[in-house]
């Protein structure tokens, strides 16, 4: 059975999704912005907004009854490769050992024009 995941700490959907779906003990947490879901803004930087990321994934993981620690496999994706190294940095501070599986790809481009967009799935 489906069950639609979400949290009002971090920013709505912005098109026909969830912000995460669990399905067999698995959530999938969609791509999320660096949007503050209070303010609507996004902070300016690749580590402010790699921050507000991974920080509206762990909201919505809360919501879930999960932590960061349940995840296993991220992907990040990035306005340009340039920025991997300021992303990891904030990244390595949200997980700690084993950490989770991850890609982490350039894009021509991300929705309001961010420079970082983070989604996992993690296991109950």
């Amino acid at each position: 059975m489906k069950k639609v995941v979400s949290s009002s700490k971090a920013p709505g959907a912005i098109g026909p999704y969830s912000q995460a779906v669990e399905v067999n003990n698995m959530v999938f947490v969609s791509g999320q912005l660096p949007i503050d879901a209070v303010s609507g803004n996004m902070p300016d930087g690749i580590e402010a907004q790699a921050t507000q990321s991974l920080a509206n994934m762990k909201y919505i993981l809360e919501e879930a009854g999960l932590s960061m620690g349940n995840v296993v496999k991220t992907t990040v994706f990035l306005a340009d490769m340039s920025l991997f190294a300021e992303m990891n940095k904030v990244y390595a501070t949200y997980f700690s050992e084993a950490f989770p599986a991850r890609s982490a790809v350039a894009v021509k481009a991300l929705p309001k024009n961010a420079l970082v967009e983070i989604e996992c799935i993690a296991i109950r």
